[in-house]
């Protein structure tokens, strides 16, 4: 087990999971992903959210070896998704006198991944009940659509410590020894992003209580610098680029004639004077760091060819995940490529508009198969246009 004791009393009883390939069965975690769930030991037990049933079995030994003996007398549910929440069962049959604690939405939820009546267990909580332990004391803070809808966290007065739910998160296993920045904006854009309002809603709760120490559900907890990793949690969830100034240039090409001009769009931009230029295959590359790109960017260049007389589909794809994702405040331009009945333009201005506060350039350029120097001299207009 990960050594990550937050204090005498807060234990780590989460697991890692290094076999898992996929997060949410759609982005590539080549680092793993962590399953964090805490212990808290007073004069009453509280378990601070389960694990997903992958890691099962090394968690059930992690909390057996806190308890030492003990049994806990609380299961606090901060959010129902199986990953933190998939040992509820077997942890609820373990210890038939544990009393599990959620709000109204958490109860109305629970039965729908573990049928039964649960009413004789559990305890409901609503926004600034407490919770005492003896010299630990739980306060309770609903943070709806952060991700889920019955998410909350807890804040522990006597440590200050926020259990932070999926907040603060990032993806890797903590035996990989990675930083927190390598993965939390990636983690941020691709999970919890769409949902930047409720962010800032549960980030001017949060401004009202001391914190110490951030406990999350994914990652390593965080005891330094607070105010760093709430800065940039309030910078992404206003939906304002970390670099107003950088591109991104998203491609996808089909036999690479895109490709091609989508590189040159590179040369041009950085012969201008654009200090950062990001250049993403759509097609080969993990779109969930190009989502993060996109974010980190404060201008992005979109280039596809037509395909079945729309976008090419990993495009597509692209562009429907931004628009999920709410991407905002943005300047942005598209070129296409279409050998016969282009179509590409249209459907890739026909996303962006539908964004909010997107400026987009009003200059389309379609490209005919190869690059021309007629394409050439289009895309240096629409760099100066986009860097304008």
């Amino acid at each position: 087990m990960t050594d990550m004791h937050v204090s005498g009393a807060v234990r780590y009883i989460g697991v890692d999971d290094t076999t898992i390939d996929l997060f949410e069965s759609q982005y590539p975690v080549p680092n793993g992903v962590s399953y964090n769930s805490y212990i808290i030991l007073d004069e009453k037990v509280a378990v601070m959210d389960t694990v997903d049933r992958r890691g099962a079995a090394a968690w059930l030994e992690n909390l057996e070896r806190e308890l030492a003996g003990r049994r806990p007398d609380y299961l606090v549910i901060q959010h129902l998704e199986p990953d933190h929440a998939g040992s509820i069962g077997l942890l609820a049959e373990k210890f038939p006198e544990m009393t599990l604690v959620g709000n109204a939405k958490t109860f109305q939820m629970l039965p729908r991944f573990f049928p039964g009546d649960w009413s004789s267990r559990s305890l409901t909580v609503k926004e600034g009940d407490t919770l005492s332990l003896g010299s630990h004391i739980l306060t309770f803070v609903m943070a709806p659509m952060v991700h889920w809808p019955e998410v909350m966290v807890s804040y522990e007065s006597s440590e200050r410590i926020l259990f932070s739910a999926d907040g603060f998160g990032t993806f890797g296993a903590l035996s990989s020894g990675q930083s927190w920045d390598k993965e939390a904006a990636r983690y941020y854009f691709n999970i919890v992003g769409k949902y930047g309002a409720q962010v800032q809603a549960l980030l001017k709760k949060a401004a009202g209580l001391d914190i110490q120490t951030i406990c999350p559900l994914h990652g390593p907890v965080l005891r330094e610098d607070l105010g760093r990793y709430i800065g940039k949690y309030d910078q992404w969830s206003n939906y304002e680029p970390e670099e107003p100034e950088a591109v991104l240039v998203a491609y996808a090409s089909i036999h690479g004639n895109t490709a091609h001009a989508a590189g040159k769009m590179r040369e041009i931009l950085e012969r201008k004077g654009c200090a950062k230029v990001v250049l993403f295959d759509l097609s080969r590359e993990d779109q969930a760091v190009a989502v993060e790109a996109a974010f980190l960017c404060g201008k992005a260049v979109f280039m596809s060819p037509t395909y079945d007389g729309g976008l090419f589909p990993p495009m597509d794809h692209f562009m429907a995940h931004l628009r999920d994702k709410t991407w905002r405040k943005r300047r942005a331009a598209v070129i296409e490529n279409g050998s016969w009945a282009p179509a590409a333009a249209k459907v890739m201005r026909g996303y962006l508009e539908a964004m909010k506060d997107i400026a987009l350039c009003s200059t389309v350029h379609t490209i005919q198969g190869a690059v021309k120097d007629s394409d050439i001299t289009a895309m240096e207009r629409i760099a100066d246009e986009l860097l304008g």
